[in-house]
């Protein structure tokens, strides 16, 4: 109980939460926890005729409860298969195994009573559909609700933060629509906020009979805050509330009382909390937050909250999740536990900027152990993504940790093609402007290197999915900038990718990408970067490529022809360049995972194992000893 855990959740009388084998909960002294729901029991219709079923193993993903606390429903993600199931758990007279019923292929879904339960379901990589789940009847019913016909629209249904509007968010890479049902009407027809207009996007809260909008109407097309009543909720009735001043962007919004609270990042690269009181909507005020910051979570409750004050959870790869409490009508943040401070408390955070090509500035965060400038012996890992307007990830991860106790650097370049400084920031690396992504990675590793941190020869560069693009780019131009990357579940066949339409992302991707069938221009522009079409006989890096037979997002073809050809081109370069190139070849590792899909192994040992090969390919080719645990300090 006195250890932060952002995935709790809290019920007008327990408190619920995942332990191995099953979803249990306690009362709120904490004490004599029981179990709700036991994976191991979770069935459905296809279990008993599905090849290795008995073998199947479950983790949960997200927990919803009903108002009144009388039903639990769970989306459960299997090792074996991409698409969730729902597990719906009667609570009231709760017995043992009291599991209601199962539905397949579930994404999102919320209570509107503790009788109806709306949902969302996936069909492949694609959320399309919104149903209806009514338990009040003797007979269970399921109704559809609506359907969206856009082939790149991607459906999901949320909850207003007071619980008293329930709204369907379709959204496209470039688009949005909300649709909104009151808690006490749920049975009418879904009232439409604002149409779908090319390149609006937006999202809406709900407070005293108004809504509280974040939508990219501000100058440069970026979000402002703005307000409408709810009875007109249209784009012409939208007033705007808070606008951030020019450098700074809006990453969350919540509502908590009377007071809207925003998540912004700085033009510093730091994350800081505005609240604006919707009373007095002039006396915005901004309350900061540890410079090491680099994720801000909200605690949601599992029911409506009596209480005004906002919890949420703070990270950084290196520091644990830290539960702090705002209270917005005064302004003042206090810690919501008693543990012992962080393990990344011992280590530095230093925010860098690199100067790019055009002269855009990039962000770097640097974790880090001796100074900057006398770091140049110091073996250094990058992570880059850059794509999707998605901000590169920044979870805690213990293994950051141990590389930092063996004396590592740890830095995270934020490039064009994601979305820390801004929806701007991702329009300028997408279609044609993807090349802005490999140049600023460029531009960050020569920043590092000037600065004082590490050397090429002590650099691994480490990405997942669409951020191998950048990297592997890189590696076709400037291979001599880094020793060593580890690439997981890679995108590494572009053009190929994007010329099948029978793949199940092509059509939704072309914003991101470009439409190589259709545009002469994109297909010359995705040549000109796509990694398996610019291999060249060189010197490369050493890498390690670990892929999933079951990801149906990153097609496994791709990855084959991307070894196949950088093998042939490393052999080629050798044999036939007479002069011995400085330092030991390269080696390629294809580490090709089977029973996992696009995120990798949910299995715990399958995870220490990826890991524990993922740390000892880049000690080997960095040319370091393994680390060794740092004997703990007595407690006398």
């Amino acid at each position: 109980p006195n250890t932060a855990d952002h995935s709790a959740v809290c019920g007008r009388h327990h408190v619920y939460f995942v332990d191995g084998d099953g979803i249990y909960r306690t009362d709120k002294s904490h004490k004599n926890p029981e179990q709700v729901l036991d994976l191991e029991q979770v069935s459905g219709a296809d279990d008993e005729n599905r090849a290795g079923s008995r073998d199947r193993k479950w983790s949960v993903q997200r927990i919803r409860l009903s108002p009144a606390e009388k039903h639990l429903a769970a989306t459960l993600k299997a090792n074996d298969r991409d698409e969730p199931r729902c597990v719906i758990v009667q609570l009231e007279g709760f017995k043992p195994s009291n599991v209601l019923l199962t539905l397949d292929a579930v994404f999102t879904f919320e209570w509107a009573t503790d009788q109806v339960l709306f949902y969302t379901t996936a069909q492949g990589l694609r959320s399309s559909r919104v149903c209806r789940l009514d338990l009040s009847g003797c007979v269970h019913s399921i109704t559809s609700v609506y359907e969206e016909q856009q082939p790149d629209v991607f459906v999901e249904v949320a909850l207003s933060r007071d619980q008293e509007v329930l709204s369907i968010n379709c959204s496209s890479r470039s688009s949005s629509q909300v649709m909104l049902l009151l808690q006490q009407q749920h049975r009418s027809r879904p009232h439409l906020v604002q149409e779908r207009q090319p390149g609006l996007l937006y999202h809406v809260e709900h407070w005293r009979g108004h809504l509280i909008i974040l939508a990219n109407t501000g100058p440069g097309r970026e979000y402002q805050v703005l307000q409408a009543p709810l009875s007109q909720p249209s784009m012409v009735s939208w007033v705007p509330v808070f606008t951030p001043d020019p450098g700074t962007v809006i990453k969350d919004m919540d509502i908590v009382g009377d007071h809207c609270v925003l998540t912004v990042r700085t033009n510093t690269n730091h994350l800081v909390l505005t609240v604006v009181p919707l009373m007095n909507q002039e006396r915005v005020y901004t309350v900061k937050l540890p410079s090491w910051v680099c994720v801000v979570e909200t605690r949601r409750a599992a029911v409506p909250e009596q209480t005004e004050v906002l919890e949420l959870f703070i990270w950084s790869p290196v520091h644990s999740p830290h539960l702090l409490r705002l209270d917005p009508h005064l302004g003042l943040v206090s810690s919501g536990s008693e543990a012992s401070p962080s393990t990344g408390d011992r280590y530095k955070t230093t925010s860098l900027e690199a100067c790019s090509h055009d002269g855009s500035l990039v962000p770097v965060t640097l974790f880090h152990s001796a100074s900057v400038e006398a770091s140049r012996r110091t073996p250094l890992l990058l992570h880059v993504y850059g794509s999707y307007g998605l901000d590169l990830g920044m979870d805690f991860c213990p293994q950051k940790t141990l590389l930092l106790e063996g004396g590592w650097a740890l830095a995270y370049c934020h490039i064009r093609g994601g979305a820390e400084k801004g929806l701007s920031w991702h329009r300028q690396a997408r279609r044609g402007g993807k090349e802005r992504g490999v140049q600023d990675l460029q531009a960050c590793l020569q920043r590092l290197f000037s600065s004082g941190v590490s050397c090429p020869s002590l650099t691994a560069i480490t990405a997942h999915s669409a951020g191998a693009v950048p990297v592997a780019a890189l590696c076709n131009r400037q291979p001599h900038l880094m020793r060593a990357v580890s690439l997981q579940a890679p995108f590494l066949d572009v053009l190929g990718t994007m010329e099948d339409q029978s793949l199940p992302l092509t059509l939704e991707d072309r914003d991101e990408w470009g439409d190589p069938v259709a545009n002469p221009k994109d297909r010359l522009s995705i040549a000109s970067y796509c990694p398996r079409h610019n291999i060249t006989p060189q010197c490369y890096p050493s890498m390690l490529l670990t892929a999933y037979s079951d990801d149906s997002r990153i097609p496994l073809a791709g990855v084959l022809k991307y070894s196949q050809q950088l093998k042939e081109a490393i052999d080629t370069h050798f044999s036939t360049n007479p002069q011995p190139e400085p330092g030991p070849e390269p080696n390629l590792v294809l580490n090709i995972k089977s029973g996992a899909s696009h995120h990798g192994p949910d299995d715990f040992e399958q995870m220490l194992e990826e890991e524990a090969l993922n740390l000892a390919f880049l000690h080997k080719e960095l040319g370091l000893h393994p680390p060794r645990r740092r004997p703990r300090r007595s407690g006398f």
